[in-house]
């Protein structure tokens, strides 16, 4: 699992020379990446990126689909993660994270 979305983030379309960190919190996978466009961070520091919610099997909201995600971006003024994309495959999380049209989490 680490290692499919590595590989995907490695073919993102932002900000491809600086390497995100992917961190583990339960079930859940969260991003971050430096502030390239200094617009959250001005000195650059790690920012959250995206938060990968596992909508496992004991999901009463999902019973038919236990290998569902969905994918959050992080709303850096209020502190929040706002989802973005709920209850996919995670291959149509990781195009929607990767190429970020509306820059929703590479901000």
């Amino acid at each position: 699992m680490l290692y499919r979305l590595q590989r995907a983030l490695r073919e993102r379309v932002r900000y491809r020379y600086v390497r995100p960190q992917i961190l583990r919190e339960g079930k859940n996978l969260r991003i971050q990446s430096p502030c390239c466009s200094r617009n959250v961070d001005p000195d650059g520091g790690l920012i959250d990126i995206a938060l990968l919610v596992s909508n496992s099997s004991d999901n009463p909201d999902n019973p038919d689909n236990p290998n569902s995600w969905s994918l959050c971006s992080r709303d850096h003024t209020h502190q929040t993660w706002v989802v973005q994309l709920r209850d996919q495959p995670l291959d149509v999380l990781l195009d929607a994270l990767c190429m970020d049209d509306a820059r929703q989490f590479w901000p």
